[in-house]
């Protein structure tokens, strides 16, 4: 059974940082493109950054130079490194997995068949 669990999330003061955890297990996790999504109160669930297979990086425009997303060197985890955190950025995040590749799943939400519980992220201004 697949399974996905976010960790780390918290408060921080605009200009802060955080660094999400997302731990995988029940598959083989390298065979699929994991994604960071957020969503806000009253917005819509927004994409973040993708991970693919080969490792290859996507991200939103809205968090390119600040977010990173990385695996762990067993690729049974993958954080999310978050710098310059600014109000906007407050969100609850999950992480994502899907079969397909990142290529095809893009930022579609409908296309993620895994899903872990998310964890809140606070920022102050």
């Amino acid at each position: 059974q697949v399974q996905l669990q976010e960790s780390g999330g918290g408060s921080v003061q605009s200009g802060g940082s955080l660094r999400l955890s997302c731990a995988a297990s029940g598959y083989p996790y390298s065979d699929y493109c994991m994604a960071w999504f957020r969503q806000a109160p009253g917005k819509e669930l927004e994409g973040v950054a993708t991970i693919e297979r080969d490792g290859s990086l996507n991200y939103a425009d809205s968090v390119r130079g600040r977010f990173t997303v990385s695996q762990g060197t067993d690729n049974a985890i993958m954080y999310l490194q978050m710098n310059s955190l600014q109000p906007d950025d407050t969100a609850m995040y999950f992480c994502a997995a899907a079969r397909s590749g990142c290529f095809y799943a893009g930022y579609r939400a409908e296309a993620f068949s895994y899903w872990g519980q998310g964890t809140q992220v606070t920022v102050s201004s």
